[in-house]
This record gives structure tokens, C-alpha cells and sequence, in this order.
């Protein structure tokens, strides 16, 4: 199988590894593809540039990640990235070709009362990033291009145990309004999930990609003290934690039953596993860059 990552970053590079694995060829694009893999055919051009992907892109690929990452914090950054790049690659991939899945975010879903949400309830994000993400998924579905669409929650993982470190050093707080989740999944099990959506037959337009367990954060909070042997947090108006970029934190719970009624089966199934996972391999649980997402 001939496999291109759009965004070859902290999910795509666990992908690429697993792919790489099974004998499929890899390619990876980025700006300014270093640090990938071993075994993977690196591209570097902007998405934006539609003479460069036209001279890049490789032929008779079966499968295309879409996984783009912002370059900054500004609006024009996240649409180039999420929407334009989306639009150039889609306009230079034949049709019929190679299935399209493109990362999305579960920041489409604006709800905001403790609600469960799955793929067929109402997308109307509070945010101007969750509506870009919107539109890119527009544009694909649009496309005439063979696609599906994976609505991430929070990524965390090795290097993204930021959340681990506020519990360890004590900043962290639990917020004052209750009901507020955590809708997350282990960059791991987000790679697993690509892989299974590239290869599904038949496959439904969308999924929601988070575990089983969309958490009250203050229980997150209470188990990382617990395993961590550190003071319980306590309520505070500055929250449980930085804030993540696509928005403000919402009251809502995402459910996972499509992605596995279509015969995933999670490695992490709640932030429990997950994070025991992380402590296990680094008992220090140094924090990376990046953060994790509620």
C-alpha cells in the first residue's frame, strides 16, 4: 500500500511507524519534514502551494491522512492549515483515488449542558476554529473524493502529560462549575484509529474518535493525585488547566459506539490506562511540548 500523512506530526509519525511496519510505503509531508521516521519518503512543501503539490505529490497512492497542524495561534494560520491545504491536496488527488480521512476535532459540537453527542447530533461550534474545522469537513464531503472523517478529542501520550504536571506540582485546580468532561484519546489509540478507518469497508462519513470514558475532570484530577501520591486539587476560578487552543472548554460528552461498532477495540480505553501507561514508561513523567485537550 502506497500511504501519504498530510501532517506528519505527533499522531502521524506513530502511524507512519505502525505502516512502515507492516510493509507499506510512507510518505510524509511536512514544511519542513525533519524528525520522521526511519523508512518514510519525506515531502516538503505548504499545502498552500499549489505548483509545489502539484510537483510533489507522489502517484497512485491508496490512502491520504489529513492531519495539518497550524503554524501559529491566529485564525489565518488554523484556516491555511486546516481548510486551504485541505482544498489544494483535494484539487490535485484524482477522482476516483486514494481514500481521504481527514482529522477533525469534537470542538464541532457546542453543546454545552452535560449532554451525550455522537456523529449525528448538531454541529454548531462555539468557537471560530471548531467552525473552520466545519468547513474543512465540508469541503471534503464535497470533494467527489472517498473519504471519512475522525472527530478527535483531547491527544495525550508520551511527551503530553502536561495535565500529570500540574497535579505533581500543585498548580492544578479543579474548575467551580460542575459537569464540566473530559473527552480524550491516547495518541496511540488515535493512530490505531486512522489505520482501522483506511482500511474499513464499508465506512461511514464520520466517527468520533475519543475513549470510553468521558471523565468529570475533577475525577481525572482526584485518580492523578491518587497514583501520584501528590494533594488532592482543590476548586479555584482559574480552572483544571490551561485552556486548549480550539477554544473554550465545553459540558459535553462524546460517544465513541460507532468507531467501535465498526470493530475497533481501544488499547486505552479510559484515561486510566492511558496514563498508567505513561507513568510506567517514565515514572518521572516529564512534561514535552504541547498539551492535552478536555
Amino acid at each position: 500500500m502506497r500511504r501519504l500523512i498530510a501532517g506528519c506530526g505527533y499522531v502521524g509519525t506513530e502511524l507512519a511507524t505502525r505502516w512502515l511496519a507492516a510493509g507499506d510505503e510512507v510518505f510524509g509531508l511536512r514544511r519542513r519534514p525533519r524528525g520522521l521516521p526511519d523508512g518514510v519518503r519525506p515531502l516538503a512543501v505548504d499545502l498552500c502551494d499549489a505548483p509545489g503539490v502539484a510537483a510533489l505529490l507522489p502517484g497512485e497512492l491508496d490512502t491520504v491522512i489529513y492531519a495539518v497542524s497550524p503554524d501559529g495561534p491566529s485564525l489565518e494560520d488554523y484556516r491555511r492549515a486546516c481548510l486551504d491545504g485541505l482544498a489544494t491536496l483535494l484539487d490535485h488527488l484524482p477522482v476516483p483515488g486514494p481514500r481521504v480521512v481527514l482529522a477533525s476535532s469534537t470542538s464541532v459540537y457546542g453543546q454545552d449542558d452535560g449532554s451525550w453527542v455522537d456523529e449525528g447530533s448538531a454541529t454548531v461550534p462555539r468557537s471560530p476554529t471548531g467552525r473552520i474545522l466545519l468547513e474543512a469537513e465540508a469541503t471534503l464531503a464535497g470533494s467527489g473524493h472517498a473519504f471519512s472523517i475522525l472527530r478527535l478529542g483531547g491527544i495525550y501520550g508520551p511527551g503530553r502529560t502536561r495535565l500529570l504536571e500540574t497535579v505533581r506540582d500543585g498548580s492544578a485546580r479543579l474548575p467551580l462549575e460542575p459537569g464540566v468532561y473530559t473527552n480524550r484519546i491516547h495518541r496511540d489509540d488515535a493512530a490505531r484509529a486512522f489505520d482501522h478507518l483506511a482500511n474499513l469497508s464499508p465506512v461511514d462519513p464520520v466517527y468520533i474518535g475519543v475513549d470510553d470514558d468521558p471523565a468529570e475532570l475533577g475525577t481525572v484530577l482526584a485518580w492523578m493525585a491518587q497514583r501520584l501520591g501528590a494533594p488532592v486539587p482543590v476548586p479555584s476560578d482559574r480552572g483544571g488547566s490551561p485552556r486548549p487552543r480550539a477554544g473554550p472548554r465545553t459540558r459535553k460528552r462524546c460517544r465513541n459506539r460507532r468507531l467501535r461498532a465498526s470493530g475497533f477495540r481501544f488499547h486505552h480505553p479510559s484515561f486510566r490506562e492511558g496514563y498508567d501507561a505513561i507513568l510506567r514508561a517514565s515514572p518521572a513523567g516529564a512534561a514535552g511540548p504541547g498539551g492535552e485537550g478536555a
